[in-house]
């Protein structure tokens, strides 16, 4: 057998073998002090690239089932709250970005996007409180400078 041969076919194998795990179900995972914590890791990295992807149907609903699955994860409830103001569901949005705010007052994509929301809702006192949030927490970072510029698109200073 060629070099070229045992190459393609290790890189067959590699292919085989990575393509089954991508398509492995989470499962739960005993943590040290005993308890269970579902492992939906692999299924919030879908959500997401589905997020990323302009998906936001699919992600909402796969987003649904790892908030269900891990209701502590304040990154998921935040791409909650984006994908449902995505798809123009403004109550649904503002429970989910109340929920990664409850579990995590200084997360700045929640308080960026939650404040976009503000912006759509046409409510500038809560943009702008959340605008001064995100800039003392994070001074003039990436999320206060776009919740800045929604903010001044919409004629709100």
């Amino acid at each position: 057998m060629s070099i070229q041969s045992r190459l393609s076919a290790a890189a067959l194998f590699a292919a085989v073998a990575l393509t089954g795990l991508s398509a492995a179900p989470s499962f739960a995972a005993g943590t040290e002090d005993g308890s269970s914590q579902t492992a939906a890791v692999g299924t919030y990295a879908e959500a997401k690239a589905l997020v990323y992807s302009a998906k936001y149907a699919e992600a909402r609903e796969m987003l649904q089932a790892v908030t269900a699955a891990e209701p502590r994860n304040a990154d998921a409830w935040n791409l909650l709250g984006f994908s449902s103001r995505k798809l123009g569901d403004l109550k649904a949005a503002s429970k989910a970005y109340s929920k990664a705010l409850k579990l995590n007052p200084g997360h700045l994509g929640a308080l960026e996007y939650q404040g976009e929301m503000f912006v759509q809702m046409g409510d500038a006192a809560k943009a702008k409180a959340n605008l001064v949030k995100l800039e003392g927490l994070c001074g003039n970072c990436e999320e206060a400078r776009d919740l800045k510029k929604a903010m001044a698109a919409a004629g709100m200073s």
